[in-house]
C-alpha cells in the first residue's frame, strides 16, 4: 500500500534525485516540480497529501507558491513543508508565519526524511 503521494518542488537536481529516490525506497508516489509556478499546478492537478517546498526557487518562491496554494480551495488544507539550506532559529519562525506546516533544514538527512514525512502526513491529517 503507498503510504502517500509526495509532490517535491526543488530546482536543484542532486537535491531532487536524492530527495525523490530516498522517499520511493520509501514507498511513498514522488511528484516532481523544478518551479514554484509548477508546483502549484501541479498542485491542483495531482492532488498530493504533501508537498516539500524549496524556498528559493527560479520564479515565483516558496513563499509565494504557498499563499498560491493555500488560495485555492482546491488545495489549501494539502500541508506544505519548507525544505531550506537556511538553519537561523528566524528563518524557521519566518516560515511558520508564512504558514508552512512544517519545517526541514539542508542538508536532508537521509535517515530522518522517511520519519519526518511521516509525522508530517500525520499532522496534516493524510494517510
Amino acid at each position: 500500500m503507498n503510504p502517500g503521494r509526495i509532490l517535491v518542488v526543488e530546482d536543484n537536481p542532486k537535491n531532487l534525485k536524492l530527495v525523490r529516490d530516498v522517499l520511493r525506497f520509501s514507498g511513498y508516489e514522488v511528484i516532481e516540480a523544478t518551479s514554484g509556478e509548477d508546483g502549484v499546478r501541479l498542485a491542483a492537478s495531482e492532488e498530493p497529501d504533501l508537498i516539500l517546498m524549496d524556498l528559493q526557487l527560479p520564479g515565483i518562491d516558496g513563499a509565494e507558491a504557498l499563499r498560491r496554494i493555500r488560495a485555492s480551495e482546491r488545495t489549501r488544507d494539502v500541508p506544505v513543508v519548507a525544505v531550506t539550506a537556511f538553519a537561523m532559529d528566524h528563518d524557521r519562525e519566518r516560515a511558520f508565519a508564512s504558514g508552512f506546516t512544517g519545517y526541514v533544514e539542508k542538508p536532508i538527512s537521509i535517515r530522518r526524511l522517511p520519519e519526518q514525512v511521516r509525522d508530517f502526513l500525520r499532522l496534516g491529517g493524510a494517510p
